[in-house]
């Protein structure tokens, strides 16, 4: 927790204005969302997803307890490492989201957390991921110490279609990438650049994924301890 800690300090430290811009990105989202969803967002850090999300149910989960000092009154938070996810009962999720997590995990490491996505997704439920695309930005891809994972928009889409789950979109080019905020700077040019048919200069991507059976997941338990 400690180390997680370090890197928020060091490496994405809290900007205010970054709010405003998640506000823009989420109401992008909200279409793979319905209203009445349970959600749960892993790796939450400042909470500025779920925050903001439009659902009935909102869970925070982050190996931090950053969450709590961020998240709002109606976010149920979770200090717990991201393959811990065998706190959650089968099913019990409409959605689950991530943002710049899985590249910093190990790949047997993601493959049990995907496993266990699989089993708290409801059946059709929704994975939604943002991650860096190392097609588009593989100069800067480790200035970040901690990214251990490589994955491009059509290698990531593979390999959680290996897994079992349904790609349904794929966005290689959705986001710029910087360093520190890894986002627009301003909610505005967000809104205007979400709405471009091409996006220059995009080097985060977004895919999204349904569960098509929770039934056939096999339950994996796992206690390795590493930062998300």
């Amino acid at each position: 927790m400690q180390n997680s800690q370090k890197y928020f300090e060091t490496r994405l430290s809290y900007e205010p204005k970054r709010d405003a811009i998640w506000a823009v990105i989420v109401e992008y989202l909200q279409r793979f969302i319905p209203p009445n969803a349970t959600v749960l967002e892993l790796g939450a850090g400042y909470c500025s997803f779920i925050n903001h999300v439009q659902a009935a149910q909102k869970h925070a989960l982050d190996q931090s307890d950053i969450i709590e000092q961020y998240a709002d009154a109606s976010v149920t938070t979770h200090i717990l490492d991201c393959s811990h996810l065998q706190v959650f009962e089968t099913s019990m999720f409409d959605t689950v989201f991530s943002s710049f997590l899985f590249e910093h995990l190990t790949r047997e490491k993601l493959d049990n957390v995907i496993t266990q996505i699989r089993r708290v997704l409801k059946t059709n439920g929704v994975l939604i991921t943002l991650l860096p695309n190392f097609k588009y930005i593989a100069r800067h891809y480790f200035d970040d110490y901690t990214h251990v994972q490589i994955f491009s928009h059509l290698s990531f889409a593979d390999y959680i279609t290996s897994k079992g789950l349904k790609v349904t979109e794929v966005q290689g080019r959705f986001l710029p990438y910087s360093f520190k905020s890894r986002l627009p700077q301003s909610a505005l040019l967000t809104k205007l650049y979400l709405a471009l048919p091409f996006r220059p200069l995009a080097g985060n991507m977004l895919v999204v994924a349904t569960n098509p059976n929770t039934a056939s997941v096999e339950t994996k338990g796992n206690t390795d301890q590493v930062n998300s």
